[in-house]
């Protein structure tokens, strides 16, 4: 595959990301699109409260923008696209509702929940028309076995997994911008490696927009992602994974995600069972910032940890 592609996809998604900014936080702002902060969240967070939402279109408009232009339109294309597109859509009922009805809950937990499965769904039935292997591979060894119909299930949970992990890990000024740019860093090596082109160039063009959505987002944020773009990263990455048959490699380059999972699992199990909290307030990156921790460093150390994950899924695989 020709690199100047890669570095293309990258390039351009960055640059309209950050050319997309100014024009659509003011218009965030003027629409009074403002984020609503929870009354349970760390107090030092109710300062944020106004700041533009809905951010992720200009995550979501670079991405498909560039991926438009240097992919091909294969089923591998259609899958990224509904992946992505798809549970992005429900990310920005989710965050419209907020933003509407003035509340920090949007969608229900069943309707959000539906809304990825329908989308879930339809990934699968692409996947099964254009022939997609069923096996899974254990990375870093020659192991694999098939799940034959029973992979569908098992994409779908995949697709929850990554979705809702990546939407927990959004809660600092550019955590997730630059830990899901780290992973995609990763897997546009994997999908190289892989000869897996749709998959590199949207992989690239990920990587563009979420360092261009970081210009605006690092700390002080100028403007959030949303749910949109969350839950847009998180149907992604996991198509991603399956389309270059990574599928339980994402556990290990999206480890930052799992323990950002794990931590509410973890939290909410020990409460219900014990009556204790194990974590001063979960997802994990705020039990940090309880304990000290400024919201830079808590973030800076999590890209960091993400780094670590990245190059360690990397050594299996290469």
């Amino acid at each position: 595959m020709d690199m100047m592609v890669i570095l293309f996809s990258i390039g351009v998604s960055f640059l309209l990301a950050v050319l997309l900014g100014p024009l659509f936080i003011p218009l965030l702002r003027r629409l009074k699109f403002g984020q609503q902060i929870r009354d349970e969240g760390p107090q030092s967070h109710m300062k944020k409260s106004g700041t533009p939402t809905m951010g992720g279109i200009i995550i979501m408009l670079a991405l498909m923008i560039a991926f438009l232009r240097f992919s091909d339109k294969t089923p591998e294309f259609w899958v990224l696209l509904t992946a992505s597109l798809g549970f992005g859509l429900v990310g920005f009922l989710d965050d419209y509702i907020k933003i509407v009805f003035k509340r920090s809950l949007g969608l229900t937990a069943r309707q959000k929940l539906l809304g990825q499965l329908l989308f879930s769904i339809i990934v699968c039935a692409l996947l099964y028309n254009m022939g997609h292997s069923t096996e899974i591979t254990v990375p870093g060894t020659s192991w694999g076995f098939d799940l034959g119909w029973f992979y569908y299930p098992f994409v779908v949970v995949i697709m929850f997994a990554a979705s809702n992990s990546v939407n927990f890990t959004d809660g600092l000024d550019g955590l997730l911008a630059g830990t899901s740019a780290i992973a995609f860093g990763a897997f546009t090596i994997v999908a190289l490696q892989a000869s897996a082109h749709e998959s590199a160039v949207f992989s690239a063009a990920m990587i563009g927009a979420a360092l261009g959505f970081l210009v605006f987002n690092a700390h002080p944020a100028k403007v959030f992602m949303g749910d949109m773009g969350s839950l847009g990263i998180g149907g992604g990455i996991a198509a991603v994974a399956v389309l270059t048959k990574t599928e339980l490699l994402l556990i290990l380059i999206g480890g930052v995600f799992v323990l950002e999972m794990l931590s509410v699992i973890l939290q909410v199990a020990s409460f219900k069972l014990r009556g204790k909290r194990i974590f001063k307030m979960s997802p994990i990156h705020h039990h940090f910032e309880l304990v000290g921790w400024s919201e830079w460093k808590v973030v800076s150390v999590f890209w960091f940890v993400g780094l670590l994950f990245a190059a360690a899924g990397l050594l299996l695989v290469i």
